[in-house]
């Protein structure tokens, strides 16, 4: 269990037994969700709104804004992992503790995002596979769950 934010106000997030190639179908899924809703949300209300498509992409900058600095290492770490066709990795993030309320929100809004996916008429995109859903689950929980001082949990397939 965690004991707290360190010294430098960060919580240690052990993400343990990362499926590489589950990750790239779910990262997959996310840029091509990311792109459409770009485009839904450029041509709805001049590019403002405050639908589910813009409502994810502000909370996608946001994040970025927020937390891209403390999880660039370990994202480098997992990208050379996939062009390796490595099978698993284990990441560290040292992340500010606020991170664990930010992944539950981002979680909740994907939620609405594949709802509005499965609703929509025109979109191309479609709702989260269920394999990429449950290691979407599993990976934004770690960060929910160690935030709150709870230890880590491997993926399990």
């Amino acid at each position: 269990m965690s004991d707290g934010p360190g010294s430098d106000g960060l919580v240690e997030v052990k993400i343990l037994r990362i499926p590489v190639s589950l990750y790239r179908q779910a990262s997959q899924h996310h840029e091509e969700l990311r792109r459409e809703f770009a485009l839904v949300a450029s041509h709805a209300e001049g590019g403002h709104g405050s639908g589910v498509p813009a409502r994810l992409l502000t909370l996608i900058a946001g994040l970025n804004a927020r937390f891209q600095a403390f999880t660039a290492e370990p994202q480098q770490h997992l990208e050379a992992a996939a062009a390796r066709d490595e099978e698993t990795i284990d990441l560290t993030y040292r992340v500010p503790p606020e991170v664990g309320p930010a992944a539950a929100e981002f979680d909740a809004l994907l939620d609405e995002a594949d709802d509005y996916c499965r609703a929509g008429e025109t979109l191309l995109t479609l709702a989260t596979p269920a394999p990429a859903l449950a290691f979407r689950r599993w990976f934004l929980g770690e960060f929910v769950r160690q935030a709150a001082g709870e230890p880590p949990r491997p993926w399990t397939a």
